[in-house]
This record gives structure tokens, sequence and C-alpha cells, in this order.
């Protein structure tokens, strides 16, 4: 996998430049230095997602093992960072928070749950924003574009079968099976597993029963959230000399996200990223090298979070194993389970 990811990187790198270069480098970075403080500003607001984000992910914890807002917050900080810059297909970031909530007093299959159905509603969620971009698009645009509106379209409700999927799952027990399919090939050697996986299983689905923290997961949180990144894409254009809209930046930032999974093997979307910035943007009246830009702008905010994300999450490795945080109930974060 390691491998994969280095060589999709590559690849990535290859045509971003490519990109870059065919519209004129210096054009893209006479915009970035115009900028100036102002990139930062925008790179700094995301810290209101990340915090959004925190949040919605703490509700989906049982209080009496919830770690505080601020430990919720490392967690994602280091998750994104983990997933933004390693070629790891956007699964280490997991990984590492299953290892980390174990250091602060979160039980294995809660921590395991609550990973899984925070990636399945973000998914739902990220699929929704979408197809409301996507119908903007189709009452805004010419007939010029609206054909590669349409296959756009069609393109993101193929994935409406997986939030289907999501919803059948929950009744598979597919860790269960998964365990137990492993502990008959190894002839019982890990029997074990399987009493462990079937608490996993159970662990998801008491979460999706919780209908109200699931509601406001979807439709309070994540809209934050979404704004919070719509904010940055807004104050980006807006620093790049672009006479932006936020609606205009809500599309932008919901279409990217969808390019952005999808290209979830390839580091940071390089290259995917760039010329995900440069259709959509199209699609809306932008210029190349301003999409560019702000897919620079994006890549300043990467480097200015997630590099000392990686360190800080060397220096969370190197903490005594035995180390754990106090674990305080809490309340308000989606209220008790």
């Amino acid at each position: 996998m390691k491998h994969l990811g280095r060589a999709t990187a590559l690849i990535g790198l290859v045509i971003a430049i490519w990109l870059v270069w065919r519209e004129h480098p210096t054009t893209i970075f006479r915009m970035l230095q115009g900028a100036g403080a102002g990139l930062l500003l925008a790179a700094a607001v995301h810290v209101l997602p990340m915090l959004a984000n925190a949040w919605d992910w703490g509700t989906l914890i049982r209080p009496a093992q919830r770690p505080r807002l601020a430990t919720m917050l490392w967690l994602v900080w280091i998750r994104e960072s983990i997933n933004s810059m390693l070629p790891v297909a956007r699964v280490g970031g997991e990984l590492v928070s299953f290892r980390l909530l174990g250091r602060h007093g979160v039980r294995p299959a809660t921590a395991t749950a609550s990973l899984v159905v925070d990636m399945q509603l973000t998914v739902i969620s990220q699929v929704l924003f979408a197809l409301v971009a996507v119908g903007y698009l189709l009452e805004q645009t010419s007939s010029d574009t609206a054909r590669v509106v349409g296959q756009l379209a069609w393109a993101i409700a193929a994935l409406v079968p997986v939030l289907l999927l999501f919803a059948l799952v929950q009744h598979a027990r597919p860790f269960e099976r998964a365990a137990r399919t492993l502990n008959h090939i190894t002839s019982g050697k890990v029997y074990e597993l399987v009493g462990k996986s079937a608490r996993i299983d159970q662990s998801v689905k008491l979460i999706w029963r919780q209908t109200g923290v699931v509601v406001r997961y979807l439709f309070v949180w994540q809209v934050l959230q979404f704004l919070g990144y719509s904010l940055e894409i807004w104050l980006a254009l807006h620093v790049l000399g672009a006479n932006a809209t936020f609606v205009q930046a809500m599309v932008i930032e919901a279409l990217i996200q969808i390019v952005s999974s999808a290209a979830f093997l390839v580091p940071g979307g390089l290259g995917v990223q760039e010329g995900g910035f440069v259709l959509i943007g199209a699609l809306l009246g932008f210029d190349a090298p301003t999409c560019l830009a702000l897919a620079g702008a994006r890549r300043i905010r990467d480097l200015l979070f997630y590099v000392p994300g990686l360190i800080a999450w060397q220096f969370a490795e190197s903490w005594p194993r035995g180390a754990k945080a106090r674990v305080r109930p809490r309340v308000g974060m989606g209220g008790t389970r």
C-alpha cells in the first residue's frame, strides 16, 4: 500500500506541476504573493471546521468515556494530518486515532464504532452537499456546460447506493463475520477476536439507534463544519482578487470534498485536487490561474496545519503507554447514551 501511495503521489505531483506550468507559473505566483497575509487568515479559519468535527465526533462516544473537547480537537488535528500528508489511503489517521483514544480511556469497541460511524456519516453528508451543489449548477450554468454538469450529477448519484449499503451493513455484523472467518482459517487461534468484533458491531448499532445524535451530527454539526470549510474557500478567493459569492464558495467546497474522497489513494489529492479546482471553478466562471492559486492556498493551509500535526503525532507516540488522560463525563455533547 505504501508503494502504491508513493506512486500515485508522484503521478499526482507531475499532473499538478503540468497544470501550473500550462497556466504560466509566474501568474499564479503573483496572485499568491499579492494575497499575502490574507492567505494566513484564510488558513487560520480551518480551526472552525476542525472544532465542529471534534464536537460531532465526540457525540458518538459514550459520555462516561468521552474525552474532553480539547482532546478531541487534538485527535482531529492528528488524524487529518496523517490522512492528508502520508500515503495511508485515508485510513492511517483512523488507526492512530483508535490507539490514542485508548490511551484516553475509551474502550476499543467504543473507539472503533465512533470512528466507523464518523466516517459513514461524513460520506453521507458529503454526498448530500454535492447533490445540492450540482442542483445549483444545473440552475445557473449555460447550455454549453450543462452536459458536463449532468455527467457530474450522474457520477455523484452513483454514490447513493453506498448510502443504502451503510444502512444494510448495520444488520450484517461485518466485524463479527470477518473475525469468525479469520478464526476458521487460523483453526481457532484468534477466537478472542470474535467476541471483540461482536462488541464493535453492537456499539455501531447502538450509535445508529440514537436518532437524535445522528440527526444533529448530519444537520447541525456537519453543516457547521461545511460552512467553516466554505468560509476558507471564500476568504481565499477574496484575498486572491476573485469576485466570488459565499454560495459559489459552498459549491466549490461541496464538490471538491467529493473529488478528494474519490481520490483517497492519492496522498493529499495531489494533482486530483488541482484538476478538481480548475474543473469546478470553470463551471462557475473562474479562470484557471485563479483556480490553481486557490489550490495553492489550500496547500499552504495544509503545510501550516498538518506538518506541525505530524510532529505532534510523533510526540504523542512517544508518551508512555501506561499514561492516560483523566476522562470526565461530558454534558451537552449529544446527551446521554
